[in-house]
This record gives structure tokens, C-alpha cells and sequence, in this order.
């Protein structure tokens, strides 16, 4: 005897919703903008600040990027397969980051978004949901002004 597994969507009757990693584009559009954010922070002076806060050589951070978005956007569990639960905050503890790191990495992540292509509509719900996240990294108080 075998069971067939049905999703909510197949006995609603309801049309399945994509996933963010298939309306991103999948593994090959992911990589490519995990790439050009890095690449972005790595020339540009104006992500000065944020890219000091990487290792000098930065595939190891694109990778692990890469494999949490996977995962993160509906895709395969590629970071958790490896490492476990992200534990976000945790990982970024021992970095200071406070206001303008936080929106230092979110321009870096807009311009690579328009850079690689991306629709303009998915561009703004990544970056509301990027925003909250990186909000909430936030671990250190704002420099005086």
C-alpha cells in the first residue's frame, strides 16, 4: 500500500504559491546575486565599514550566505544541512553593528538586487523582510552625531 503526500494547496483546490527562491530564480540567480553583493562590498568604498567587519578573503562568506538564503527563501536547506540552525543574532554577536552598518549592508543589497535584474516589486518585499532582519542584528548604540 503507498500514500500519496498532498499539499494544502491540492486539497483546497488552491493554486500553490512560489517560493521566494523560485521567484528569485532559483540556485544560479541566487548565486549570482550573493556574488554581486559581495563583489559590491568588496570595490565600493561607500561598504568601507561593513566589509571590514568580513575576512580578507570572502568565498567563505559568500558560500555561507548563499547556502542561508537557499534555505531561507524556500529553497534547499543548504546551510542548515551543514552548520545546524543559523542562530543569526548569535553569528553576529561578536560584530559591532549598529545603525550604519545595518544600512550599509541594506544599499549594498538594493544596488545588487537592481544590478542582477531583479522584478522591482520583488526587490521591495526582499528588502522589507532583509530590513527587519537587519534590524534586529543590531547589537551595538548609534556613534554620536
Amino acid at each position: 500500500m503507498t500514500t500519496e503526500h498532498t499539499t494544502s494547496a491540492e486539497t483546497t483546490g488552491q493554486p500553490r504559491q512560489a517560493t521566494l527562491y523560485e521567484l528569485i530564480g532559483g540556485a544560479d540567480k541566487l548565486r549570482a546575486l550573493v556574488d554581486r553583493f559581495y563583489d559590491l562590498m568588496d570595490l565600493e568604498p561607500q561598504f568601507a565599514v561593513i566589509r571590514a567587519l568580513h575576512p580578507t578573503a570572502l568565498e567563505g562568506s559568500r558560500d555561507k550566505f548563499y547556502w542561508f538564503l537557499s534555505g531561507w527563501s524556500g529553497g534547499p536547506d543548504l546551510y542548515i544541512e551543514r552548520f545546524g540552525h543559523p542562530r543569526l543574532r548569535a553569528r553576529h554577536l561578536p560584530y559591532a553593528i549598529a545603525t550604519p552598518e545595518r544600512d550599509q549592508w541594506l544599499r549594498c543589497m538594493a544596488m545588487a538586487m537592481h544590478e542582477v535584474g531583479m522584478e522591482e516589486g520583488l526587490q521591495e518585499r526582499l528588502l522589507t523582510s532583509f530590513f527587519q532582519t537587519a534590524d534586529w542584528m543590531r547589537n551595538k548604540a548609534d556613534p554620536q552625531q
